[in-house]
């Protein structure tokens, strides 16, 4: 990793996002590089070796969980933080499973996102659920878990779950309330 502990990649499309986030970070002193790409991501990480990346998982039509494990090539170590407007558990495993450090749903403030750096082990007093998942949270999981099968290809996946693809493209464009 770089010897400037300080520096962070903020990976956003939402140019809104990566503006405010990235002056919140240099206040609290951060350097600080943002990219709305996976190109302009990589790039920039080549340059910077930041020590924390923040990552959406949706670049505009491509997948955030993409550039984890070649941003975790160019800097071994690197804690990254998932942020979503589109939680799933599936994303979520996968996020994980591909070497991110955390999850977060959007909107997430600077305050957590540096509280998700910083955790490094796992926390076994999370809080559990009290009521059961509703059906529809269940459904957007499913496609969730179906879609990374099928690396994003949207047709492939109306496929595999019996939908039309533009149904399947609706359902996307409405994430259950509450996600």
């Amino acid at each position: 990793m770089n010897d400037t502990p300080q520096t962070c990649l903020v990976i956003d499309d939402e140019e809104a996002f990566r503006v405010v986030l990235a002056a919140a970070l240099r206040r609290r002193g951060y350097e600080v590089a943002v990219a709305a790409d996976a190109d302009a991501a990589l790039t920039s990480a080549e340059q910077l070796r930041p020590a924390f990346v923040v990552l959406d998982l949706r670049l505009g039509d491509d997948s955030g969980l993409q550039l984890v494990t070649p941003l975790l090539d160019i800097v071994p170590g690197a804690r990254i933080v998932v942020l979503t407007g589109y939680a799933s558990i599936a994303t979520a495993v996968e996020a994980i499973k591909l070497g991110a450090a955390h999850y977060l749903t959007k909107p997430a403030d600077t305050d957590e996102i540096l509280a998700a750096f910083g955790r490094a082990a796992p926390d076994p007093d999370t809080a559990l659920a009290h009521e059961p998942t509703p059906l529809q949270h269940l459904e957007w999981e499913h496609i969730q878990k179906t879609l990374i099968a099928c690396d994003g290809n949207i047709s492939d996946a109306a496929r595999k779950l019996g939908l039309h693809r533009r149904t399947l493209q609706r359902k996307l464009q409405k994430r259950p309330s509450g996600l």
